[in-house]
């Protein structure tokens, strides 16, 4: 945008980048290659070897391998190459054994209230 603004209006490059609201710096700035591409790969390798492994078992994989690599380096990589593992939704379960209620033994009765009867105690 600011070379278009630079050619289109004949301006310079300190008043077209300050029109359009960047830095000089910014709009010079080359960007250098990708220091991780290595890791990122060794780290892709690993998580399909093995799928189940998480980040932190990745990283012990990676320092025992000789690479001299910092554990939020290795997590910052992770999450963005989108290894991240599903979380399980975990199983409730019962607070108390199931136990199977009597039927009721005649008419115009329930079984809560068989059991309330049975126990002595009077009520309902």
């Amino acid at each position: 945008m600011v070379t278009a603004a630079m050619a289109r209006h004949e301006l310079s490059q300190r008043r077209a980048c300050g029109l359009i609201g960047i830095t000089r710096r910014a709009y010079r700035f080359k960007a250098g290659k990708d220091r991780d591409q290595e890791l990122r790969q060794r780290l892709r390798e690993l998580a399909q070897e093995k799928r189940r492994w998480g980040c932190p078992l990745l990283y012990q994989m990676l320092r025992r391998e000789g690479l001299k690599v910092n554990h939020k380096r290795v997590e910052r990589l992770y999450r963005e190459e989108g290894l991240s593992l599903r979380r399980r939704r975990r199983r409730k379960n019962l607070s108390h054994a199931r136990v199977v209620s009597e039927p009721p033994d005649g008419e115009n009765q329930r079984s809560s209230t068989t059991r309330w009867l049975t126990a002595g105690v009077s009520g309902c």
